[in-house]
């Protein structure tokens, strides 16, 4: 087989499962999606290859690890020249209370999600970005979560449209 792979409904359908739990064994996962342990397990190398597949974690319950806060900030920066755009981005990105950092359209430039502990942890955060990012800030916008009503990692995968996909070179 090739590195070409045309992403069928077999393909969707493992990357659906695997996408909800990944400690499943390879049988398991072939048989909801009708094939033999094999074929499954060629299917889902071929994926991994192709990059559809980037790594298998283990999602963490945050208020039982004592992170029970969540802030959406919104960023508005005063430099839109791609070199300080990189510059916030690879700041932005080295906090670890950062999970999310998303470019936007419209009024903000970035909308960042951070976990913490406390909104007094929060607070030193914030002073800390402020004072670590070299790119000029207009606005900084912090918006926090009281209640998570759906959170997913799961993709609409049986509703993304078919296309032929290549593997990076």
């Amino acid at each position: 087989m090739s590195d070409k792979l045309d992403i069928d409904q077999i393909d969707r359908k493992i990357l659906d499962v695997l996408q909800r739990d990944t400690n499943q064994s390879i049988a398991d996962i072939g048989s909801k999606v009708g094939l033999s342990q094999t074929p499954c397990w060629k299917r889902i190398q071929r994926l991994e290859r192709l990059g559809i597949i980037q790594k298998r974690v283990a999602l963490l319950d945050a208020s039982k690890l004592d992170l029970s806060v969540t802030a959406f900030v919104t960023i508005s920066v005063g430099d839109h020249s791609e070199p300080a755009l990189q510059r916030f981005r690879t700041e932005a990105s080295r906090f670890p209370e950062v999970l999310d950092i998303h470019r936007m359209a419209g009024e903000h430039d970035y909308i960042l999600r951070v976990v913490l502990p406390t909104v007094n942890a929060y607070d030193t955060f914030y002073r800390k970005l402020i004072d670590t990012v070299s790119v000029p800030l207009k606005k900084v916008t912090s918006h926090f979560a009281i209640e998570s009503v759906k959170a997913t990692t799961a993709l609409p995968i049986i509703a993304a449209p078919e296309r032929r996909l290549e593997a990076a070179e």
